[in-house]
């Protein structure tokens, strides 16, 4: 599913190390490290007309990415939240907003690896767009099942929000290839990890699971779905998922920012049909949608 292009995003105006700039002139050095070698952490933000949605949970995320990869400056947060507002205001964005906020480890003097290169400070970037939910959340979408493994802790642990998304990016490749919208995938043991983009859950005769946040992103709507199940008074478990206990499921749905709970119909050509009487992902949606709101911090 390949999102159209809003024609309202063509003359936005961009967070650049300290400076909003139109969207032509928003550029890095080539000296980067976001462009040297990956070397960055990353936010997807959501704009409602209520504020950002839980606001403060992504900057703790943004904050914890960045003190693993070691960076030596780190923005503080009221200085994040101010230059975010300044440039919301500068758009005049109001609602139905995704920003894309980036910490680079800064440029360097000149071309290599080594952190100790990154002598001019970190680079803050914020882009905002109009964007809606990435999936159809009415229809649902269907997936396959990729090759490429998510990353263990043993190797690059998933919980750093880093932009080296390559393993990622390799299986959407196969999604698309395979005329699905998203790719699933695996741990290295071959359980159930994640989308190539979203969290993912499962519901049968009643009770939720959702995979062990060891391979994957903890993503922030994936933890508050958790909270919300649990309010429901349903069962709530993170678990091993493998692939037989997801094709015989009675709803599977992903869960992120940029797609909010979007409900699965087809993985790797099987059918998820609800054989149950519980139809849990309607209750989660309704609760999400009331709490919103109420997570949603002005700026």
């Amino acid at each position: 599913m390949l999102q159209k292009f809003d024609k309202r995003n063509k003359d936005i105006k961009i967070w650049v190390g300290k400076e909003i700039v139109p969207r032509e002139e928003a550029k890095v050095s080539v000296f980067d490290s976001v462009v040297q070698g990956g070397d960055a952490v990353w936010e997807g933000l959501r704009l409602y007309k209520e504020g950002i949605v839980m606001l403060d949970r992504h900057l703790d995320r943004l904050r914890d990415s960045a003190k693993a990869m070691h960076f030596v400056d780190i923005p503080s947060r009221e200085y994040i939240i101010d230059a975010i507002a300044q440039t919301l205001r500068a758009n005049e964005m109001e609602k139905d907003v995704h920003i894309r906020l980036t910490l680079t480890r800064g440029e360097k003097i000149t071309s290599g690896m080594d952190p100790r290169l990154n002598q001019f400070g970190s680079l803050l970037i914020i882009v905002p767009e109009y964007k809606p939910p990435v999936y159809d959340n009415e229809h649902g979408i269907k997936v396959i099942t990729s090759t490429i493994r998510r990353n263990s802790p043993n190797h690059l642990d998933s919980k750093i929000h880093h932009n080296n998304l390559i393993n990622n990016i390799l299986a959407k490749i196969q999604s698309n290839v395979a005329g699905a919208d998203a790719a699933l995938m695996l741990d290295l043991y071959g359980y159930a990890a994640e989308l190539n983009g979203t969290n993912i859950f499962m519901s049968k005769n009643g009770k939720v699971y959702t995979p062990h946040a060891d391979a994957c992103l903890h993503g922030i709507t994936r933890g508050l779905i958790i909270e919300l199940a649990r309010e429901l008074g349903l069962h709530m478990e993170e678990k091993n998922i493998s692939l037989t206990e997801l094709y015989a499921a009675d709803e599977v749905f992903c869960t992120g920012t940029m797609g909010e709970l979007t409900p699965i119909y087809e993985i790797d050509g099987r059918k998820i049909e609800n054989n149950s009487s519980e139809k849990i992902l309607p209750k989660l949606i309704e609760s999400f949608e009331l709490r919103v709101p109420k997570l949603c911090i002005k700026v």
